[in-house]
């Protein structure tokens, strides 16, 4: 099973100066949210925590933000460390996404 994702537009931008990946509307002129991360001594993206803006919370955004992250960790040939509870459970939710788990 594929996640759904938002039907509303996005853009997804990874901040690195801020250590997080962040959602926009595709016209960028709304913050949706974002998915902070620390990058381990192997390498590995320790995501910590999702946070959608309240205004934008229950519409799949969550979702959305995490898909697109882990997509882009994939296709830079990244692993990740998942701490966030949120992204626990979308792991759950979507096994074919476990190959990216870091077996540190």
């Amino acid at each position: 099973m594929e996640p759904e994702l938002s039907a509303t537009p996005v853009t997804m931008r990874r901040n690195r100066d801020r250590d997080r990946f962040e959602l926009f509307s595709a016209d960028d002129e709304a913050f949706i949210g974002f998915l902070a991360y620390r990058q381990t001594e192997s390498g590995a993206l320790e995501l910590q925590h999702t946070i959608i803006s309240e205004e934008y919370s229950r519409r799949g955004f969550a979702r959305t933000l995490v898909t697109l992250a882990l997509n882009e960790i994939r296709a830079e040939g990244g692993t990740i460390v998942p701490q966030c509870t949120y992204v626990q459970d979308y792991l759950e939710r979507f096994p074919q996404y476990a190959d990216l788990v870091s077996a540190k």
